[in-house]
């Protein structure tokens, strides 16, 4: 006897983080909405990773595992990139991924460059 699976039921939290998705995504439509936010993006990436990088060459203590982390991170957002630009459509995700990615990598790279 096979027993069937009853589909998951949405809770409410869910419905409306894939409702506020869309809604974003309909607010993003300008495009000088959807500028503001993308370099809004990219200059928090690039404070978090100027201020990771700034604190571990401060503490001296944590960098290989900060260093770690902080490859990991921008490793993973590579490998969901992929899987985004094939689904095509939402683009806005794609975009605010790879300016999170950027605005981290350049952070960090420039605040090693200043470690020098």
């Amino acid at each position: 006897m096979q027993t069937r699976q009853q589909p998951w039921h949405q809770t409410r939290f869910q419905r409306l983080i894939v409702r506020s998705g869309q809604r974003l995504q309909g607010w993003a439509n300008n495009p000088w909405r959807r500028l503001s936010l993308l370099l809004i993006v990219l200059l928090v990436s690039f404070s978090v990773g100027g201020a990771v990088g700034s604190l571990t060459g401060a503490l001296a203590q944590l960098d290989p595992l900060s260093a770690l982390v902080s490859v990991l991170v921008i490793e993973v957002a590579a490998r969901i990139r992929g899987p985004l630009l094939r689904q095509g459509g939402n683009t806005l995700t794609l975009e605010l991924l790879d300016m999170g990615r950027i605005g981290l990598l350049y952070g960090l790279l420039l605040d090693g460059f200043k470690m020098l």
